[in-house]
């Protein structure tokens, strides 16, 4: 029999390598996975990490990692304060969806009209309905003491039949033909956000996406708030001794994780997506949770996480086209990818021992 013995110290080395291990071990998991399957691992592996970046339609593919990375980044960001902090914000997805729609709304209600507050406004009430998403499980448990894990998670459920009821009622395009989905902000110069250089990928969103990086690291390693949050997850009673506020803490993670994901489906719906409809939700908020703890809540380790998961949505997409691989491989490889990572991770902290009978 073994068992699991806490570590004195953690090794530097380790907490570094074991991002690098868990995407290795999921590459080679992965492409047995493929050969049990029937498919040839190495050429699967080959489109879904190489191809993209450079293989022949690489044109194509590699503006589209940030397209991709950009979101991902900017919701991570969010989530990992408030995971540094110890409080669980599972619930981005639901934040992205209704950051999408209130600022799609601005853009609706003040079509046709042209003018430059268009898009900040729009931004702007992105920002806010996120906000206002993540306070609700942030009110809860500090009125209630509710589980913020569960709530959060919930209203992504909510958030979804909303976004159906907006794509088939108020926000449907009278101009539609009958089809469920709000108009097309892309058509609409004022609030869509277009490649700002082109073939590059890069929009709003991947400078927003920047931006959050920067920012992040300026609050965590140059902010008392920053101390606060790294006190109260790592000694949340210690923490309480040093004056910290628990309820403040609460609403401030929750609500700027939920503001950065509300940006990001305002980035998405103005840009890549186009429109509200019924299946508006992309995963990204759920995405996003592998990518703050793959990058190891740090928010350079956050930039490579959010590029690497990119690269396994476009490669996927070029090994569903190209090799008939089927549509979950995805799905599958960030499964992987989040279950190794927290296996190599519980490494760090403990060893393996073995039991000594009595």
């Amino acid at each position: 029999m073994i068992r699991l013995v806490p570590r004195t110290e953690t090794s530097t080395m380790w907490q570094v390598a074991t991002p690098l291990l868990a995407v290795l071990a999921t590459m080679i998991t992965g492409g047995l996975l493929f050969a049990v399957m029937g498919y040839d691992p190495v050429a699967a592996i080959r489109t879904i990490f190489w191809d993209p970046l450079f293989g022949m339609a690489s044109s194509y593919s590699r503006p589209q990692l940030l397209v991709k990375a950009a979101p991902l980044i900017l919701i991570a960001s969010g989530l990992a304060i408030g995971f540094r902090a110890g409080i669980w914000n599972i619930g981005a997805e639901g934040q992205y969806i209704i950051g999408g729609i209130t600022g799609a709304a601005v853009a609706l209600a003040a079509y046709p009209s042209e003018g430059m507050w268009i898009f900040p406004a729009m931004v702007l009430a992105g920002a806010l309905g996120g906000w206002a998403w993540g306070m609700i499980p942030a009110l809860l448990r500090n009125w209630f003491g509710s589980s913020e894990i569960l709530v959060s998670l919930m209203l992504v459920y909510v958030a979804e039949k909303i976004a159906a009821w907006m794509a088939f009622g108020p926000m449907k395009n009278p101009e539609g033909f009958g089809f469920p989905g709000s108009r097309n902000l892309q058509q609409y110069p004022p609030a869509s956000n277009p490649e700002l250089i082109a073939g590059t990928g890069a929009h709003w969103g991947v400078v927003a996406a920047a931006a959050a990086i920067l920012l992040t690291w300026g609050l965590m390693s140059r902010h008392i708030r920053g101390f606060h949050i790294r006190a109260a997850g790592l000694a949340p009673r210690a923490a309480r001794f040093a004056g910290v506020k628990p309820e403040t803490l609460v609403a401030f993670c929750l609500g700027l994780s939920g503001a950065l994901a509300g940006m990001a489906g305002l980035f998405e719906v103005a840009g890549p997506a186009g429109q509200i409809t019924d299946s508006f939700g992309s995963g990204y908020g759920f995405t996003a949770i592998i990518v703050a703890f793959l990058g190891r809540l740090h928010p350079v380790g956050i930039l490579l996480a959010g590029l690497l998961l990119a690269l396994t949505y476009i490669g996927g997409e070029l090994a569903q086209l190209t090799l008939q691989l089927p549509a979950a491989t995805v799905q599958v490889f960030q499964g992987m990818l989040l279950f190794f990572l927290l296996g190599f991770d519980l490494l760090t902290r403990f060893r393996i021992a073995r039991r000594i009978a009595a």
